[in-house]
Order: C-alpha cells, then sequence, then structure tokens
C-alpha cells in the first residue's frame, strides 16, 4: 500500500516537474524579442488617428522588447510613392503599409515577405495571434494576395454616416435617411441654407485618390454598378454606373462651394465647425469629431451606417494592412514581425480603440462596454459583416488607373464633361491600361 502511495506521489512530482517546464517556456514577448534588443525598425506613418494611436502605445512595445521603432509620418497622398521609391532604392524600410489598392502592386513584385515565414517559426510566432480573430473581410483584402497572406490588418475604415442630430432635429427630423434617395429629396433640401453657408452634405471630392475612391466609386455600388464587369471590362457607361454617378451630380447642389477641392479633413471639419449636416468618411474620424478640442458639435454627434442604394447596403471599404519588407535584413524582419503582430493583436486591441484607433479584431466589438463608449461600432460592424470586398480594385494597375478616375471623376463634378463622356473616357482608358498588361490575352491571371 506505502509502495503504492509512493509511486502516486512520485508521478505526481513528475508531472508537476513536466508541465512547471512547459510553463517556463511558454511563449513570451519579451523572450521572443531578445535577439534583436537593440535593433531599430523604420515605418511609414500616416497622419491619421489610428498612427497617432499606435504612437500612443509604442513605449510600451519598445520598453518590453528593446526594439526601436523608428516613423516618418507623411499624407497618404505621397505614402505609395514613398515606399515604392524605398523598394526600388534600397533604403530602409522595414514596416510596410499597404493599402487595401496596394496589395496587388506590393506582392505581385516581391516586396512583401509572406507571414508564413513568421507563423512558422515558432520562436517569433505568438500562439495567440489569432488569424481567424480578424474580420474574414479585412484580413482577406488587406492582408491577401493570390491565396497567401503578406499582412494583418491595421487601422482599417468602414465608410459611416457621420450627422449632427441636432441639426436634423431642428429641420424636423428624428433619425438620419436611411436611403441615399431619401437623403437627397427629404433630407437635403430642408437642411440647406445657402444664405446662412449652411449645407447638408459634404463629399470628400479632391483629385487624386480622394476623388477615385472616396467620392466616385462610393456611388457605383450603392446602386447596382462597377468600375468593371465580369471580364475585366469597364462597366461605367451601364445603367446602374451612370444612375449612381448622376446621384452624385444631383447631390452637389446641396454641398459646399468648393466640394472638389475637399479632401478628409476639409469634410471632416465642415462637420465638426456645424457648416454641414452629413458626411460620409472612415469610421478612424470618429474620435475626431469627438474631441471637444477639435470640434463643436460634440453633444450632437450621431453615426449610422451608409445609406442604402437601390442596390443595398454597399458602403465604403477602406484601409490598411502592415506587413515585412522582403528585402530587410532577417534580424529587422524578425523585429518588424514582432511589432506588427504586436500591434495588431487581440491583447492590445481595446488599448488600441482607446488611444484613438480602429482595430479590426472581432473580439473587441463584443465587450458591452466597447458598444456602449463607441457609437460608431454597431454600424461598422454592420458594415463589415456584409461589405463590398472588391470595392476598389486591388490589382497592380489601379495606381495608374486611379489617376485616369480622378482626373475624368474630377471633370465630371465640375461640369467639364458629362457624366456619360466622363466614364467614356475612363474606361477607354482603363481598358487601354489592362490591355497593355495582358489582361486580354491570357497573360495574367484575372486577380482582384
Amino acid at each position: 500500500m506505502k509502495k503504492l502511495v509512493w509511486n502516486a506521489l512520485a508521478l505526481s512530482v513528475a508531472l508537476g516537474s513536466v508541465l512547471g517546464s512547459g510553463a517556463a517556456q511558454a511563449w513570451t514577448l519579451e523572450e521572443a524579442s531578445a535577439p534583436y534588443k537593440g535593433t531599430e525598425i523604420k515605418a511609414i506613418f500616416l497622419d491619421r488617428p489610428g498612427y497617432a494611436a499606435a504612437i500612443k502605445l509604442l513605449p510600451q512595445f519598445e520598453k518590453k522588447t528593446g526594439i526601436k521603432v523608428s516613423y516618418e509620418t507623411i499624407p497618404y497622398e505621397n505614402s505609395r510613392e514613398r515606399q515604392v521609391l524605398n523598394f526600388t532604392s534600397g533604403e530602409q524600410l522595414d514596416v510596410v503599409l499597404t493599402d487595401v489598392v496596394w496589395i496587388g502592386e506590393f506582392a505581385g513584385n516581391g516586396w512583401l515577405e509572406p507571414i508564413k515565414t513568421f507563423t512558422d517559426d515558432t520562436r517569433l510566432a505568438d500562439p495567440e495571434l489569432k488569424l481567424d480573430g480578424f474580420f474574414p473581410i479585412l484580413l482577406e483584402s488587406f492582408g491577401s494576395w493570390d491565396n497567401k497572406t503578406y499582412g494583418l490588418p491595421f487601422d482599417n475604415y468602414s465608410g459611416l454616416l457621420f450627422y449632427n442630430k441636432c441639426m436634423l432635429k431642428d429641420a424636423g427630423f428624428d433619425k438620419p435617411p436611411a436611403t441615399w434617395d431619401e437623403l437627397l429629396k427629404v433630407y437635403a433640401p430642408k437642411l440647406t441654407d445657402k444664405s446662412k453657408d449652411r449645407y447638408a452634405y459634404a463629399l470628400q471630392s479632391r483629385r487624386g485618390e480622394t476623388q477615385s475612391a472616396d467620392s466616385f466609386m462610393r456611388f457605383l455600388w450603392p446602386f447596382g454598378g462597377s468600375l468593371l464587369d465580369a471580364n475585366f471590362k469597364s462597366n461605367l457607361n451601364s445603367k446602374a454606373s451612370q444612375e449612381g454617378l448622376q446621384f452624385r451630380q444631383d447631390l452637389m447642389k446641396f454641398m459646399p462651394p468648393g466640394i472638389v477641392d475637399y479632401d478628409h479633413n476639409e469634410a471632416v471639419n465642415a462637420l465638426a465647425q456645424g457648416k454641414v449636416a452629413m458626411i460620409t468618411e472612415w469610421s478612424a474620424f470618429y474620435s475626431t469629431l469627438a474631441d471637444p478640442a477639435k470640434s463643436k458639435i460634440t453633444d450632437c454627434l450621431a453615426v449610422a451606417t451608409e445609406p442604402k442604394g437601390p442596390a443595398g447596403l454597399k458602403p465604403a471599404l477602406g484601409g490598411f494592412s502592415l506587413g515585412v519588407n522582403a528585402h530587410s535584413d532577417d534580424k529587422q524582419k524578425a523585429a518588424a514581425w514582432l511589432f506588427i503582430q504586436w500591434v495588431t493583436s487581440e491583447a492590445m486591441a481595446k488599448p488600441y480603440l482607446e488611444a484613438g484607433g480602429v482595430s479590426g479584431r472581432m473580439s473587441v466589438y463584443k465587450d458591452p462596454d466597447v458598444q456602449k463608449k463607441y457609437p460608431f461600432v454597431q454600424p461598422m460592424v454592420t458594415s463589415w459583416e456584409g461589405g463590398v470586398p472588391d470595392y476598389r480594385p486591388r490589382f497592380p494597375q489601379w495606381p495608374e488607373i486611379s489617376e485616369v478616375v480622378g482626373e475624368n471623376g474630377t471633370a465630371i463634378m465640375l461640369g467639364k464633361s458629362s457624366v456619360a463622356d466622363g466614364a467614356k473616357a475612363i474606361g477607354t482608358r482603363m481598358e487601354e491600361i489592362l490591355k497593355k498588361a495582358g489582361y486580354y490575352d491570357g497573360k495574367v491571371k484575372l486577380l482582384k
């Protein structure tokens, strides 16, 4: 009997030793980063709330790891060209910021390291990474290309309707417009008073990516239109696309003068200062509009999904992923991955949100306290769950096509070209670009 007891005790001690040893060897960021202490990695950040939030959190990462994250904050309009220059010149850039429409170009040119390099390495891969914890539409659209994952979602947005509920109430409305048609025909006339420099709506439309993505593309999908058809031919002169683009022209009567020069900051500020009653903007700008130091309407601010069109709820989809430069040194690659994995982790999702960012993690938005504190959460999650994966084409030719759309889209808004003629001009040039790239002769796979 005593022998059995001693045997059981011995087995218990042995198991405890094994389990204790396993616990001691559990993955930690501190241990994973020890070989890279003193390493400096370089990144490009944008002058937007999500990056300011990451910067606030950086000291935590640097203290834990001893890795220095050096960043340069530049305007979005210069960010793609700056990174391409880094790639082609060999200048150090370890953390790659990839817009949804750059993934095809960056991955296709071999500038991004597949994350499998790191997730297969037990020394670098956090067991709590949980790729399935990201909203599927975000991981697919921002981080993946040709069935490989190259980056993790970061600073992701849905287009939302931000509105001044006090202005709407004064005009006799107790809720925001549910449809674009309702916004134009019912709300806009009552909310516009040009003699007082007050307008119903502002649409960021400055020439460039803002015109092509945030203005032009925004009115294709809800009306059942699209930039391209299934064969990568222009679909801009289809009835649905024409209706959407004409709707944008009709809505301009209720926008501030000079709307074609409005970028994001101008549209957000117009709402924040009480000049307009509604804007459709990225979810990331909630923190700006809710900041009393930047906004006069904090007590009147409300958020909803973008209005529905004839084709249903088809909101804008935008944002970025963070990936690793395939041409960085191995030490920089590992350090960059550890930073990306950390800043996009489930553990950091709530701190990132509280610092002013927008996380791509599903779990943080299930928190009742988060839902109560941040009114943009529910409409944003609704939009992501039923959004438009190919809101903008992700193929490598998009930057060139975006220039064409920006030029002609601006001409349409200014009345220098009719909707039909402008759409035809875009379609002709777009098909020339795609033909040259081999999209019509089988030389390239029709990836989006």
